[in-house]
C-alpha cells in the first residue's frame, strides 16, 4: 500500500489533481468570507429598513437574527458546493440528519416555538420590566431560543424560551399607571382620624401621586399590635419606587409630628404569683 501511494504522489496526476481541489478550497473559503460578510451588510441594511418603520425592537432584533441564519446557511450550500459536493444528495442527507437531530433535540426546537409565540402574541417589548419563570428583570433581547434580561443589579440571565411560555408572564411596564400598595400602623392608642388625615395628605402632597384615579386610605386589619390602614395612591409607571419609598419615609416623620406612634411587633408577659400553700 505505501508503495501504491508513494506512485500516486510520484504520478503525473497528482500535482493537477492537488492544484484543483487547493483551488476549490480557497474559492471555497473566500466565498465563505465573503458571504459572511455580505450576509452581515444585508441583516444590517435590514434592520434599518424595518427600523424605520416604527417596529418593535424585540420583533426588530427576532427578524434580524433569523434573516441572518438563513442568509448563513446559504453562504454554506454555496461554499460547499464550489468543492464539488453534490448539494441535492447533501440536502437529502441533511434532512434525514435533520431529523434524527430534531429529536434528539426537541427541547431546542420547543424554544425555538416559544421564541416565535413572544415575537407573535409580544407580551412583552425591549426594555419592559417583566417577572418570567420566577425571575424579575428588564428584557435586553428576544433570540432564537432565548431570552436576555438584565436585573436591576445589574447582573444578565439568560432563560429558555419554552420555560417563559409555559409560566405565567407579569409585565410590570406594559401600562402607563401603577397603584402604590402600602401598609402603614399605628398603635392602639392614637387617633384613627388623625393618622388617616396625615396619610391623605401626605399622598396629596407628594408631586408625582396621581390626582385620578384618587388615593384611597382606610384601615384594614386590627393586627397583634397595631391598627394598619392600607394606603393606596396611583403613579405612572416609571415613578413606582421613587414614590413608594418617599411615602413610606414621609409617613413615619409626619405620623410622629402628629402625635402617632409606629409600633413594632411586642408582646405582654404578666407574671402572677402563686402563694405557697
Amino acid at each position: 500500500m505505501l508503495e501504491d501511494i508513494k506512485n500516486f504522489l510520484t504520478s503525473d496526476e497528482f500535482i493537477p489533481m492537488l492544484t484543483e481541489w487547493g483551488l476549490k478550497l480557497v474559492l471555497a473559503l473566500v466565498i465563505f468570507i465573503i458571504g459572511r460578510w455580505v450576509a452581515k451588510i444585508i441583516t444590517k441594511a435590514f434592520r434599518r429598513a424595518i427600523h424605520r418603520e416604527s417596529i418593535d425592537d424585540t420583533l426588530e432584533d427576532f427578524l434580524g437574527n433569523i434573516l441572518y441564519a438563513i442568509l448563513m446557511v446559504a453562504v454554506i450550500l454555496a461554499a460547499v458546493d464550489t468543492l464539488g459536493v453534490n448539494i441535492t444528495s447533501l440536502l437529502a442527507i441533511v434532512g434525514a440528519a435533520g431529523l434524527a437531530i430534531g429529536l434528539a433535540l426537541k427541547d431546542s426546537l420547543g424554544n425555538f416555538a416559544a421564541g416565535v409565540m413572544l415575537i407573535i402574541f409580544r407580551p412583552f417589548t425591549k426594555g419592559d420590566f417583566v417577572e418570567v419563570a420566577g425571575t424579575s428583570g428588564s428584557v435586553v433581547e428576544v433570540r432564537i431560543f432565548n431570552t436576555i434580561l438584565t436585573t436591576p443589579d445589574n447582573k444578565q440571565i439568560t432563560l429558555p424560551n419554552a420555560l417563559i411560555t409555559a409560566d405565567p408572564i407579569t409585565n410590570y411596564s406594559a401600562l402607563d399607571q401603577r397603584r402604590v400598595d402600602l401598609v402603614i400602623g399605628v398603635g392602639y392608642d392614637d387617633d384613627l382620624k388623625v393618622a388617616r388625615e396625615v396619610l391623605t395628605r401626605i399622598c396629596a402632597q407628594h408631586d408625582k401621586v396621581l390626582d385620578e384615579p384618587a388615593t384611597q386610605v382606610w384601615v384594614s386589619e386590627l393586627g397583634d399590635s397595631s391598627v394598619n390602614f392600607n394606603v393606596r395612591p396611583w403613579v405612572k409607571t416609571p415613578d413606582y419606587w421613587g414614590v413608594y419609598g418617599d411615602l413610606l419615609e414621609t409617613a413615619k416623620v409626619e405620623l410622629e409630628a402628629a402625635g402617632c406612634s409606629i409600633p413594632y411587633p411586642q408582646s405582654d408577659v404578666h407574671l402572677h404569683k402563686v402563694e405557697a400553700s
